[in-house]
């Protein structure tokens, strides 16, 4: 039987086949979709759309690392056409039905990532796509975690020599790296590290779930992972060069406590960098930061990243 064109239709992708369909909104990431879907990194069942007819009125998608169980809620896009009102209900019960059926019930809800221009306050019609995917997040219990710069280095930009202050060597493995990270962890100005510590984790919990669920996961040498030290062998702190799915990432730098305020996180970053841009194809590094991280932040511009997009996450509690 044909489906009234003003009836809404809530449901999966059929298969592989149905990515046109999916594709009628848009977003920056549809590029990775294909083979994302190829590699397993996502699943139609857990691809699903909103119809009006054969009209996409909104759609919302997850990805795995491994096609295991979803770990990332990373597309949800209206029909910004639509009237205010009807744009948020039509959003509303495409979320609640998909995840009812995609998530595991009585499980954590992954987290919800969007990525937007860099001024995306700045101009009234993105700002107002974008807020009303916050409204429709905080209607089921989401609230904001943090917002991040998005920043890439790109081929050609110049990076400082390594002017031998600190020594560098490759992380020994885990507990070497987690010796590190543990301390980093205390007063540590990344949101997501200040919510694992909120939940209750100690420091080492923390930073083992990071180390488990995230650095653990790089398919590149573990070689490239580097600790900086004093030149009489004292720690100062690492840095994760790496490659994700996608790109060349800087995944990870802290700098200890004790040796906080010396501008070595300049020195590690460029450390980081030039294991990268060393590497055979580099064309760009992606790396990001929490809008609040100053100090991070202000390293990243002083080595010539450029912010080229922001992000933000959302977590239900």
């Amino acid at each position: 039987m044909p489906v009234a064109p003003n009836e809404l239709t809530v449901r999966p992708l059929a298969g592989p086949q149905e990515l046109g369909l999916f594709r009628q909104l848009s977003y920056v990431l549809d590029h990775e979709l294909a083979d994302d879907l190829a590699s397993g990194r996502r699943r139609p069942e857990w691809m699903w759309v909103a119809l009006r007819g054969e009209r996409v009125v909104a759609r919302i998608a997850w990805w795995s690392q491994d096609g295991s169980a979803p770990l990332l809620l990373d597309f949800f896009d209206l029909d910004d056409t639509l009237p205010g009102p009807e744009r948020d209900e039509v959003g509303l019960r495409l979320l609640e039905t998909a995840s009812a059926a995609v998530v595991p019930a009585g499980g954590p809800r992954p987290e919800y990532g969007r990525y937007v221009p860099p001024d995306w306050r700045e101009d009234p019609v993105v700002r107002d796509g974008v807020e009303a995917r916050i409204r429709v997040m905080e209607r089921t219990g989401a609230r904001m975690l943090v917002e991040r710069l998005r920043l890439e280095w790109r081929a050609g930009t110049p990076v400082p020599a390594d002017g031998g202050r600190l020594r560098f060597r490759p992380v020994a493995g885990r507990e070497d790296l987690l010796a590190l990270m543990t301390p980093v962890m205390e007063g540590t100005l990344d949101g997501h590290g200040q919510q694992d510590l909120a939940t209750g984790l100690s420091p080492l919990q923390a930073a083992e779930k990071q180390y488990d669920e995230e650095l653990a996961n790089y398919r590149t040498p573990q070689e490239w992972w580097r600790v900086a030290e004093l030149p009489g062998g004292e720690p100062v702190g690492f840095v994760i060069p790496a490659r994700n799915s996608y790109n060349p990432i800087i995944a990870y730098i802290g700098v200890l406590p004790a040796q906080r305020g010396h501008g070595y996180i300049d020195e590690l970053l460029a450390e980081g960098t030039r294991v990268l841009a060393g590497q055979d194809g580099v064309e760009r590094i992606r790396a990001s930061t929490d809008v609040g991280n100053v100090p991070m932040a202000n390293s990243f511009e002083r080595l010539g990243y450029v912010t080229f997009e922001r992000s933000f996450d959302m977590v239900w509690d």
